[in-house]
């Protein structure tokens, strides 16, 4: 099967986030199946023009502000005649409505979530009011493709914009098990600690996890916060740690490698996610892996990913209170803790890149069976 994937961003790009992960995992597996796969992502400073990376073909075009400007007029002169016989878009943000323009070959639509008024907290109002408006739009222009999404939560809010339930499929993300298969040498700090990991963003809101952590400190002695992660947001929480008095226990590691990565969850006692939505919450994953049970804002993405009390614990969206209970509760009873931490662990083992990629070309499959009738 020859494959075109439009995304804005590959796995190499600064900027790359959880969409870009997805992609390259699911994609290079699929690659490896046989099938001829094909990124147009935008271009960013250094990067060549075109280059092969794991079996996939990358062509990057388009700025960061212009790509999705540019992609109609870029597949019609240049990729029009290859002859894919799938194209997938992969919506983050801003839409390419390829269904407006494309209709000799199918296009399935790959969601991991969906902003809805959550860009309000990221973005000025105009833009925020673009994004938002565009992602209204979805149910017109979409309406006749397959979605694959990675939440249930997701399929919920497509279903609620008016797509049929029947062309929307769920498939997880996965994790790669032999990254997570800890060493022996790796174990949990003897002191109590908290971590988390993902993009330093405003609507992730590490500045609530932040205030809620100056209440656990005069719970529970001795603990610290470890901040895993870059983003656009990193200097202001810096400066809030600092203005509270909390450099000495508050670490912001910047970006780490998979193995940094994987020593820093294993460590760590409990892992807090207090977004304002996630598209599955693939941090938590593998946070659970680690052995590490998390607590995390009941929203969708995140409410998918942690079954509460059970993996962890959610509490209300913007409860910095409720929030610093709970983490608290779990660094100091050591008996839920280990039990939430076996439990998630275990549960964290089902999720492979694998299987993601398996259940992806089954639904490519059928959505080019079902086009050609």
């Amino acid at each position: 099967m020859r494959i075109l994937v439009i995304n804005w961003r590959d796995m190499n790009h600064p900027e790359a986030g959880g969409a870009e992960v997805h992609f390259h995992e699911t994609f290079t597996r699929i690659a490896k199946m046989g099938h001829d796969v094909t990124l147009l992502c935008s271009h960013f400073s250094g990067a060549p023009k075109t280059e092969e990376i794991d079996g996939i073909h990358i062509i990057r075009h388009g700025g960061k502000f212009t790509f999705n400007l540019t992609v109609p007029s870029y597949y019609r002169k240049c990729l029009v005649d290859r002859d894919f016989d799938i194209i997938i878009e992969d919506l983050n943000k801003i839409p390419f409505f390829l269904p407006l323009f494309i209709k000799d070959r199918p296009v399935l639509a790959l969601v991991h979530h969906l902003f809805g008024t959550a860009v309000y907290r990221e973005t000025n109002p105009i833009f925020a009011t673009y994004v938002y408006l565009t992602e209204r739009s979805i149910s017109y222009v979409y309406r006749s493709c397959p979605f694959e999404v990675v939440s249930e939560s997701t399929r919920t809010e497509l279903q609620e914009m008016g797509i049929p339930p029947g062309q929307i499929d769920v498939v997880h993300n996965g994790i790669d098990l032999d990254l997570f298969q800890t060493e022996p040498s790796l174990k949990k700090e003897s002191v109590a600690s908290i971590v988390y990991l993902g993009r330093l963003k405003r609507y992730k809101n590490v500045d609530r996890l932040i205030q809620a952590f100056v209440s656990v400190r005069n719970e529970v002695a001795g603990v610290r916060l470890t901040i895993v992660g870059e983003g656009d947001h990193r200097a202001t929480l810096e400066a809030m740690v600092d203005k509270l008095g909390l450099s000495d226990v508050v670490t912001f590691t910047g970006f780490v490698s998979d193995q940094e990565k994987v020593s820093i969850l294993t460590a760590a006692q409990v892992a807090a996610f207090p977004s304002d939505k996630e598209g599955w919450g693939l941090s938590v994953i593998e946070a659970n892996v680690c052995n590490t049970p998390v607590v995390a804002t009941r929203v969708p993405g995140l409410q998918d990913a942690v079954i509460h009390e059970d993996t962890g614990i959610l509490v209300p969206l913007g409860d910095t209170d409720a929030l610093a209970r709970e983490l608290t509760r779990l660094l100091k009873d050591d008996t839920l803790r280990n039990k939430m931490a076996e439990r998630s662990a275990r549960r964290a083992r089902e999720f492979t890149w694998d299987r993601t990629a398996d259940r992806t070309i089954e639904i490519l499959t059928t959505a080019v069976e079902n086009f050609r009738g």
